[in-house]
This record gives structure tokens, sequence and C-alpha cells, in this order.
């Protein structure tokens, strides 16, 4: 009977132990990366032979098709609140926002596979979270004529999402289902460190891989100051103890990178600058175009075991961090929403690049630019990578969000925002602003006409707020995320976004030639808005000649004027 059993057993594992975890990748010898349907089997394949590995459905996306998140946990614990609670640095890995930049995905692949089979070995003190391939709907838009720029490899999918979006610029205003699976995952795993793999475009030169760090000053405090002396140095050494030569993101500002570059900025649209509201170290990989495939892979499978082998040795330093600066953003009182590169400070980098010059197009006739790869060069270029804040606001006690506006308030309960409906009807002094000026893009970016110089005038009021409206109190860990969504003059604010679209334009009205009696007794009764009418014709040639301003402008300024009409209705609350 035992010996029944013994076979039986062999013959039950037979086919895991004979499975074939071989990537298209490899067995392509590089020229092909794995289609949608083949990443998401070949880790189910994972999950079935290795305990260590788990992969989960998360929420869905745009293509229809649910977001998977793999975990390779090696005590097998796949709780993320355990594994906290364990003292394991989490590293959330995201790949294939661009398919057509699907370095990562294949380097994932392969990295999983090779820590599960013991070819790599994975500290205990981390646990890697993948995102197997983000964008479905632009993956499963495969060809081979997209990117036409980039070598390799031979097929792979579209930039543009299901609904055609750039999910890269989708962080904030989430837009998309796939943005809303991924807060959902971000804030389920509240990672350490992200790591958002891509492809980069523009110059030629001789690097591999390119690094976009979050930007240190913008980061600030401690965890800024760690990422800029201690983590980014440390990525850099261990990369070059690999054979590669790492430069930031090449973001020139001139025809060709001699003339150094600016640090990106990252600003919370973009996936690192989202994660920077959480105080997660944020990172963006961009192997470079121009190199074979097999190249780029291989360097961000090198650079994703970089990250772990950091982060395992640093682990303390990076939790005690986090730590520190989740609960000083909890009392933290002034934020920046605006962040400016200071043309004036600069550091030096390691440059290596290729000489360019101008020939007659082949196209136009006209001069066009190349480089000469048989004129390499390693010279010293500027790196444009201090910022200054701007912009600041003091921090409420707390917001109100009326229940109507049920997409923000979505948005924000997906990020685990604390927040508490009123248990009744209820009048409440608060700051109120209006908004006094902005600009709107003349076309569409990302499926909004966004929203910019915007300026606003606050005011004390008293408003009735009803049961169910949300009371956001403002000590909390999201505290910044709060400020850079809900202040109308941030960069990326909801306002920005065109959230509140609706208040930008009257409900009400009037016919001029009934209110015209009706204005005239309310100026009679109000001397002083006869007085701020005369003001306003001596200052302004154009309203003393118009009528019809004249009236309109005793209707704003009377009872009869309509409440909402420009009032923010986000509302700050000082003491409560």
């Amino acid at each position: 009977m035992r010996i029944i059993l013994a076979l039986m057993a062999i013959l039950w594992a037979s086919p895991l132990l004979a499975q074939d975890f071989t990537t298209r990748f490899e067995r392509s010898q590089g020229k092909e990366t794995a289609t949608y349907g083949e990443c998401i089997a070949y880790y189910k394949k994972l999950d079935q032979r290795y305990p260590q590995i788990s992969m989960l459905e998360i929420g869905n996306t745009d293509a229809g098709y649910p977001l998977h998140l793999v975990i390779y946990s090696g005590d097998k614990d796949f709780n993320f609140v355990s594994l906290h609670k364990k003292n394991k640095r989490i590293i959330l890995i995201n790949n294939g926002i661009h398919p057509g930049e699907p370095d990562g995905v294949d380097a994932s692949m392969m990295l999983l596979r090779d820590l599960a089979q013991g070819k790599k070995q994975l500290p205990a003190n981390v646990v890697l979270a993948v995102i197997p391939l983000y964008n479905i709907g632009g993956s499963l838009n495969r060809s081979e004529y997209f990117r036409v720029d980039q070598n390799g490899p031979d097929a792979f999918g579209s930039r543009g999402n299901a609904r055609n979006l750039d999910l890269n610029r989708d962080f904030i205003k989430t837009d998309s289902r796939n943005s809303f699976t991924f807060q959902t995952i971000y804030q389920l795993t509240d990672p350490d460190v992200f790591i958002d793999n891509h492809v980069s475009n523009g110059a030629d030169y001789q690097h591999i891989m390119t690094l976009l760090c979050t930007e240190y000053n913008k980061l600030g405090g401690s965890m800024g100051e760690f990422l800029h002396h201690t983590f980014t140095p440390g990525l850099y050494q261990l990369m070059k103890e690999k054979g590669y030569d790492l430069v930031p993101y090449v973001n020139h500002f001139g025809e060709t990178p001699e003339n150094g570059w600016m640090t990106f900025a990252d600003v919370p649209r973009f996936s690192s600058g989202y994660t920077t509201l959480f105080s997660t170290f944020g990172f963006v990989p961009e192997t470079h175009m121009l190199k074979p495939y097999p190249q780029r892979v291989a360097a961000t499978y090198a650079l994703m075991e970089s990250f772990i082998s950091f982060v395992s040795s640093h682990s303390e330093e990076i939790k005690a961090l986090r730590e520190k600066t989740k609960e000083s953003v909890k009392t933290q009182k002034e934020f920046a929403l605006e962040w400016n590169v200071d043309t004036t400070r600069f550091s030096y980098i390691n440059f290596k690049g290729y000489e360019a010059g101008h020939k007659p197009s082949e196209v136009s006739g006209m001069p066009r630019l190349y480089y000469d790869r048989s004129r390499p060069f390693e010279k010293q270029v500027k790196f444009y990578d201090y910022v200054t804040a701007g912009n600041f606001v003091q921090k409420p006690t707390a917001y109100i969000i009326p229940q109507g506006w049920w997409n923000v308030l979505n948005i924000l309960k997906n990020n685990k925002v604390l927040m508490h409906p009123l248990v009744h009807d209820t009048t409440i002094a608060v700051e109120v602003y209006h908004i006094a000026d902005f600009k709107t893009a003349l076309r569409p970016f990302e499926g909004h006409y966004m929203h910019n110089h915007v300026k606003v005038t606050s005011s004390r009021d008293s408003i009735h707020f009803r049961k169910g409206d949300f009371y956001i109190p403002m000590n909390q860990s999201a505290n910044r995320y709060l400020i850079e969504t809900l202040e109308p003059t941030a960069g990326d604010s909801f306002f920005a976004w065109n959230f509140f679209d609706a208040i930008l334009t009257p409900k009400e009205g009037y016919s001029a030639y009934v209110f015209e009696d009706t204005a005239a007794a309310y100026v009679s009764r109000h001397p002083e808005l006869r007085a701020l009418i005369d003001e306003k014709k001596k200052a302004d040639s154009t309203f003393a000649g118009s009528a019809d301003a004249q009236l309109h402008f005793v209707y704003e300024h009377s009872i009869y004027g309509e409440p909402g009409y420009l009032r923010y209705p986000v509302f700050r609350v000082s003491n409560m």
C-alpha cells in the first residue's frame, strides 16, 4: 500500500515537476516578449508549482480582464498587514504600463522563477509584489510597428490602454479602472519601495540603463536626504559592480545632452509622483530604446537585483525613515504645492555619449541631426537636480466635502483616506474658496481640458451641511495626498483635472426687464453696493458703459446671486 501511495504521489507531482518554465523571451533568444495571455499563464504555473509564490486577482481593468498581483514571500505569508508586522520590506514592481516597453515584463518573469528555483536568493527580510502587466488593453493591441524607433522586441502592445489613455498620466485623476485598481494594490501593499519599469526614448548615448528617482527635494525631510545621499548612490554602485554605468533619466533641454539636463518633474499624475505622496521611495528605470532588447532586459533584471540587495541591507533604516515621515506629515502645518528647478544649482555626472552632427536629410534635403557611434565620448555634464518649493498652503484642521461629489469621495476612499460622514444636518463655520481666475488648455490632455494658473479668494462663512456629507480630519498619513488633490491651486489637483467644472457655469439667472426693478430696490436699500458700483465705473470704462454689466454686478453682489457659482465645494475647517 505504501508503494502504491508513493507511486501515486510521484504521478501526481510529475506534471508539475516536468513543467517548462522557459519564457518566450528566452525561447526566442531575446527577440520576442510574452503576450498578456502567456504572461498570466506563466505566473499561474509558478503559483501552482512553488508555494512561496501567490498570484491574486485584485480588481478590474478597462480591458475587462482583472489586474493581477504576484507575491513572492519566502515564508509563504501573503498577508501584507502580517508582513509589515514581521518587519518585511515590501518592494512593489509595476510592469507594462506602456506595453511597448516590455523589458520589466520579461525580466520579472525570469527573476521570480530564478528565485523560486534557487538560482537566486531573496533575502528573508524582503517581499516582492509584482504587477505582471499593468496596461492589459494596450498589450492586447499588439503590433510590430509601434514605437518605430525602438530596437526590439519583434512585436509588442500600444501605449494607449483600452480607452486609449496613457496610464502614466492617470494616477491622480483615475479615469481608468486600471488606475483605480492600482491604487487598491498600492494601499494594500503599502510598499517601502516602488519600481515602475520603462524604456526611454530621445537622444542616443552609450548607457543601457537610466534611472528616474522621485525628486529628493520634493520627497523632502530625512527620506529625501537618504534618497539623495545614500539610496541613489548605493544603486549606482551596485549596478557598476554588475557592469552598468547608470545616469539619471536623460531629460535634456538642448538638442543633444552634452549641455546637461534637468531632473524630471514627477508630479502626482506620474507613478513615482503619486507614491511620493504616501512616503514611498519611488523609481522609474528607463532602459535605452536603441539598445538590443536582450541587453535591456538583462539591465532591468540586474537593477531589480540591485534594489533587492540595497533594500535588504538598509531595511531598518528604510523602515524608520518611512515611519518617521508618516508621523511627521500628520502634524506638518505647511505644504508646498509647486516645485521649480533652481537653474543656478547643479551637480556633475559622468555621461557617456556619442558625438552628434548634422547632414542633409534624404526626406527633406534640409539639415538633420545624427549621432556618430564611431565617435564615443565620456565627459562631465551638468545635472540640475535641485528644486525649490513655492505656493505654500496652511493645513486646515479638516476638509468637508458634500456627499454629492461622490466621484471625488470614491477616489479618496480607495486611497484609504480616513473620513467620517456627518451624523446629522449641521451648520459649520468654514473657510470658503471662490475661484477668482484660471486658464484652461486649448486642447485636451488625456481626456481633460486642464486648468492652470488658478487663483482663489478666501472668506469665512457658515455653511449648512447635510447628514452624510464627509468630514476629513487632517491628522493622517494621507495629508500630503489630500493637500495636493483638494487644494485647487495645486497643479494636479482635482480642480485642475476638471472634477469640479460644474461650479464654473451658473445655473440660475434673470430676465433683465424684470430684475431691473428688483435690483433698483435692492441698491436703494444697500448704499454700500451703490458705492461699489460707482467705484468700479470709475476704474473700468467698459463697465461704466454697459447697463448689462452693471445689472449683472448687482445680481452677483446681492442675496439673489447664486451661492454655488464659482464657490469651490471643498470647505476648510479651522477649528471644530
